[in-house]
């Protein structure tokens, strides 16, 4: 086992823990906007180092350029369409949760 392979591997479990915390944080968030964060983060850095792991195990070659297009492609696209998510519930009245004083633990 190399270099390469050691790197690619502790790229694509790191994205793969990212994405399955991402995706409990789907189901345990308590509002929209949590809840859109724990997916855009999911979306982002977990399919980044899952990019990323596949690009060292390609090698340089033709498939690594196409990764590259897909990362910078993802890298622009899911945070723009994140926050024009959160900008037009937010416009439509989907107010954020607040935490009350009787909630907090004292």
């Amino acid at each position: 086992m190399n270099v390469f392979d050691l790197i690619s591997w502790v790229c694509l479990l790191g994205g793969v823990f990212f994405c399955f915390v991402g995706s409990v944080g789907l189901l345990r968030l308590p509002d929209f906007y949590s809840r859109m964060h724990g997916a855009s983060m999911t979306d982002t850095l977990g399919a980044a180092l899952v990019f990323i792991g596949l690009m060292f195990q390609a090698g340089l070659s033709l498939v690594t350029v196409k990764l590259v297009m897909i990362l910078f492609f993802l890298l622009l696209t899911s945070p723009t369409s994140t926050h024009a998510l959160a900008k037009s519930a937010f416009d439509a009245g989907l107010k954020p949760w607040v935490k009350k004083q009787k909630d907090v633990i004292q």
